[in-house]
Parts: C-alpha cells; sequence; structure tokens
C-alpha cells in the first residue's frame, strides 16, 4: 500500500476505538443479551445486532501473564458492547491492519454478528479465527468485519474470538529459571482458542445459537489452529465442523525449534529468569517482542496438548466424527513478496531458506526434491516458489485430509485460482479473505473490488457446510475426497468447478517428505539478508533473479 493508503488505514482503525463502559441501565432490552458474566447491550445497525468486545476470560495480567486463560466471573452487570478488545500485543506492520488498533495484554474478547431477520432459534454458529503468523492479528481488522457476511446470511450466527500472539502467546520458558511454574507457555494462544470455545458453549445460545452445531474457520495461522484443535481432549465437544483456510499441522514447532525464541529473549533481556521478566512492564516486552518478530514461534508439539506427530490422530480415524473442508491457494507464497519487504528481498532470501530445509532431509529424501525441481517449470525463484506451495500448505493439507477420508469421515477440499490484481501476488496467502466474508471492497490482498458473484459463491457454500456438512449449492455439486478421486474444488471468476486430482505428479513427488513439516518460519532469511547485505551478495543474489524474471516475462 502507499504510505497516503497506510495512514488512511490507520486513522479508520484508531477511529473505531472506544473503551466499553458499564450500565446503570438497559437501553436496549430488546437486543441486549444475558451471558454468564453479564447483559451485553450491543449495536444495531438495520436488522444486525453486533456485540463488539465481549470478554471471555480474565485479562491474562499481572499474576495471570504467561498462564492459561481463567474463565471469566458470574455477573448480573450491563456493559456496553460496542466496541473491539484491543488488539494482543504485536508489531505494528502494514499488513496486519489489527496491529494499527490499540494493544495490550489485556485482549482476550470476542465479538458476535446476529441478524434477527431471521427469527430462527438454534441457528448453526460460526467461530473465525484470525491469521498472522502466530505472531499479529486481531479481531479489529476490517477483513473480518461481520456486518456483510451475516446481512447476507441471517441463518447463522458469526463470531471471531482473539488470542495471545507472539512472545505473550507462544513462547517456551522451560529453559529459565523457574520456567517450570509456566509449563503452558509454548501454547497458550490455543488455549485462549479453547476458553473461547467454552464461553460460546456456555452462552450461545443465549444470542439463538445451537452449540451443538459449531463450525470454526480460520486462515493461516488460523487454518492451523483449526487442524489443531480436533486433536486436542480439551477441545472435545466444543466445535463440530472445521474449514480451514491455508493452514495446517504443518504450522507447528518441535520443541527444538522453539528454542531459538527463547535464546534470543534470554540474551535480548539479558536474563534467565523468571522472576525478572515478570517484572518487564507491558511497553518493555513489546519493545523485545518487536525486536524479536523474526524469531516468533508457531504452537509446539509439546506431546500434551498438541501431539509429537500431529497427523497420527488423523491418520487413525480419532477426528472421523468432525466434518472437515480445507484448502490452499495457487500461489501461497507470493505474500512472501510483500512480507519480506520486495521482490528484491525475495529474490536474494529464499533461496536460503530453501537451502536451509533441505539440508534437514536424509539424502534419500533429498532425491524427490531434486525431481521436482527438475521437473518443475520456471527459474530456480519460481520453482522454490512452487516448492514451498506444496509443502507448506497443500501437501500437509492432503495428507491430513487422506487420513480423515480413509476413516470415513467426511473430507472436502478446495484449491483456490482466482487471482490479486496485486503485481506479483496472483492467488496468493490470504487472497480468498474478501470472497468469503463477502467484503468485497477490502483490497488489502486483492488491490480491486472482489468479484461479486464468486464472493457470494464462496460465501454461500462456507455456510452451507456449516449449516449441513456439505458444502454444494444448487447447479454446483461438491465430491468428498478420498483418495481415489481425490476430487477437488476449483475458484476462478466464472470457472467454479471440481477437478480430479490436481497437481498430481507434484503431489507424487514430494508427498515423501511431507513428514518432515517444512513451515513458513523465515528467521533464517532474515539473518542470511543481514549478513549478505554486508558483504553484498545479497545485490548480486537478487539483481540475477529478477533479471531471469523479466526475461521469461513474469515480471515487466
Amino acid at each position: 500500500m502507499s504510505k497516503d493508503k497506510i495512514s488512511l488505514e490507520k486513522e479508520r482503525l484508531r477511529a473505531l476505538f472506544g473503551e466499553n463502559k458499564e450500565l446503570q441501565e438497559d437501553p436496549d432490552k430488546a437486543h441486549s443479551i444475558k451471558c454468564h458474566n453479564g447483559v451485553f447491550v450491543p449495536k444495531v445497525i438495520d436488522t444486525v445486532s453486533i456485540f463488539r468486545g465481549i470478554p471471555f476470560a480474565l485479562p491474562p495480567i499481572n499474576e495471570r501473564r504467561w498462564k492459561k486463560p481463567v474463565p471469566v466471573s458470574k455477573s448480573d452487570k450491563i456493559y456496553e458492547a460496542y466496541y473491539n478488545g484491543k488488539s494482543p500485543i504485536q508489531t505494528v506492520i502494514d499488513s496486519e491492519r489489527a496491529s494499527y488498533y490499540p494493544q495490550s495484554e489485556d485482549c482476550l474478547y470476542l465479538n458476535v454478528w446476529v441478524n434477527d431477520a431471521c427469527k430462527d432459534k438454534n441457528k448453526p454458529i460460526m467461530v473465525f479465527i484470525h491469521g498472522g503468523a502466530y505472531g499479529w492479528g486481531g479481531t479489529a481488522d476490517p477483513l473480518y468485519d461481520g456486518f456483510n457476511f451475516i446481512k447476507l446470511h441471517p441463518e447463522v450466527i458469526l463470531i471471531t474470538i482473539a488470542y495471545r500472539v507472539g512472545l505473550f502467546g507462544f513462547i517456551d520458558l522451560s529453559y529459565l529459571k523457574g520456567g517450570e511454574e509456566f509449563k503452558d507457555a509454548p501454547n497458550l494462544g490455543i488455549y485462549d482458542q479453547i476458553e473461547a470455545l467454552r464461553w460460546i458453549h456456555s452462552n450461545g445460545e443465549a444470542f439463538g445459537g445451537d452449540i451443538n452445531n459449531v463450525t470454526i474457520f480460520g486462515e493461516s495461522a488460523g487454518g492451523g489452529s483449526v487442524s489443531i484443535l480436533p486433536l486436542v481432549k480439551e477441545a472435545k465437544g466444543l466445535f463440530h465442523r472445521v474449514i480451514a483456510e491455508s493452514g495446517s499441522l504443518a504450522l507447528t514447532y518441535a520443541k527444538d525449534e522453539c528454542k531459538s525464541f527463547t535464546d534470543k529473549l534470554i540474551k535480548a533481556a539479558k536474563t534467565d529468569s523468571m522472576d525478572d521478566l515478570m517484572k518487564l512492564s507491558t511497553e518493555q516486552l513489546a519493545k523485545l517482542n518487536e525486536d524479536l518478530n523474526e524469531a516468533n514461534n508457531f504452537p509446539m508439539r509439546d506431546g500434551e496438548l498438541i501431539p509429537l506427530n500431529p497427523y497420527e490422530p488423523y491418520l487413525k480415524g480419532e477426528t472421523k466424527d468432525i466434518d472437515m473442508m480445507m484448502g490452499s491457494n495457487a500461489n501461497e507464497i507470493n505474500y512472501w513478496i510483500g512480507e519480506l519487504g520486495g521482490l528484491f528481498n525475495y529474490c536474494a532470501g529464499m533461496p536460503f531458506k530453501y537451502k536451509n530445509d533441505i539440508s534437514k532431509l536424509s539424502k534419500e529424501d533429498k532425491q524427490f526434491v531434486k525431481e521436482f525441481m527438475r521437473n518443475t517449470k520456471g527459474n530456480k525463484i519460481t520453482r522454490i516458489s512452487e516448492f514451498y506451495n506444496e509443502m507448506m500448505f497443500r501437501l500437509p493439507m492432503i495428507y491430513q485430509a487422506e487420513g480423515h477420508s480413509s476413516n470415513n469421515g467426511n473430507f472436502y477440499m478446495y484449491y483456490w485460482k482466482e487471482e490479486s490484481k496485486i503485481p506479483l501476488y496472483k492467488a496468493c496467502h490470504a487472497v480468498e479473505l474478501a470472497y468469503v466474508f463477502y467484503n468485497i471492497d477490502e483490497t488489502i490482498y486483492i488491490g480491486e473490488k472482489a468479484d461479486e458473484e464468486l464472493a457470494r459463491t464462496v460465501s454461500n457454500m462456507w455456510v452451507e457446510f456449516a449449516k449441513t456438512g456439505n458444502p454444494s449449492l444448487e447447479g454446483i455439486s461438491w465430491s468428498k475426497y478420498d483418495i481415489k478421486n481425490r476430487k477437488t474444488m476449483t475458484f476462478k471468476k466464472g470457472e467454479v468447478k471440481e477437478e480430479n486430482d490436481i497437481l498430481n505428479k507434484q503431489r507424487e513427488t514430494l508427498f515423501p517428505i511431507v513428514k518432515y513439516m517444512i513451515n513458513p518460519g523465515y528467521a533464517d532469511i532474515a539473518e542470511n539478508l543481514s549478513v549478505l547485505d554486508k558483504t553484498g551478495a545479497a545485490i548480486n543474489a537478487a539483481l540475477s533473479c529478477i533479471s531471469t524474471l523479466v526475461q521469461e516475462n513474469i515480471i515487466k
């Protein structure tokens, strides 16, 4: 985005901020909802009641910092529900607009949209979990605003939930003195999501929702979260369907991968004592979080909350009772052109991530990668990009799909082809979100207004799946995924259709190495770019790549 547009976005987000206050009497008894932790008064636009900033856990501050969320207390008090809760602590970046919104450690709030145009009771409940690489994001992002979605779909209830991210939500503190008292710290963001689902289970009926028909859906880290939650014993019975957009079990770390973040924290904070860390102010920790952003963790495969091999429950059929719909975008990794600061950094940095990831493979498994690179068209950076489209996103989902469907679980697969109008992004990560939420004027990832017909179709399918467990619409049949036909719904303007076994040769070549759980962590890229910039090697690497892209008419 241009500097002027970024400035306008910041002003837009900050103008939405306010503090919900306690009221002495209810000004809108017709629309207010009594929950176990209070009576909440919405803002009403047309027929839509909008509840913002409802707390689902006690503030995770002071002695509750780096601890599992604590349920909210019972209350009969009356509160405004006019404003979003503050965003989780995170570094301000232009691709995550919730970072523009005021931030706080006190961030565990949710939003609810109800359309009174449909008077049905027991409406299906759809719960959205935002993305942001587990280090960014929040419910204040306009892309996730539910008004247009619920205006179009009055037969469901939409809820968006927050969770702790970055240093506050995903950090292994077990290496610090006193760290044994903070054993849940590597996965606090997931625990926050579970607590939000518990609150919804206790209070969803008050909004007219069916707590026995809850769909959780999310994108990126949110897609990873909804892939993890079916494996978590504490979450059993809190949801019944899953939609994962561009996120899978590959978006997790092993314990040794998490240690890098901890080591850098100890060095930057100049202490290995939890007592010292607990004494730091929010502002001091926020600065540390910003300094260490490239080292942010994903959820940790700890063997307790998350299995050491999270694919195993899918393969054993332990998830089979949950209806699932998952998919990826054709050019997921192109999103990182923006995240890494432009094409120059992307071309200079991605080969180093590739080299680092391949170094972890066995000699035998490296042959599969060599075969893939040999048979994939394009220059080196184009082939590396396609390698990561497969390994980070598409193939992990297919692995989950194979296990789930082979155990008679309902699974639907999609593949997004409609491209962004932003140069080089193509069908990149997050490009589908404006369509899903029917927020067709939110152009941050798509460049221009979304196609209304495609948006309506996609949004309808997501809702139909939430209602029935089958996303098919009249005139568009969507078949279940199985390993025989591998039917996949593809989305492109004017071409929403099923295809069989998309990119099968790529799948067959790389599938043996899906076990390595290659993920989008890019600390190694940042570190290598820093070193290379001092030597000038980055300039040569990037210019060579860009020259090739120009020659092949990929860029002009």
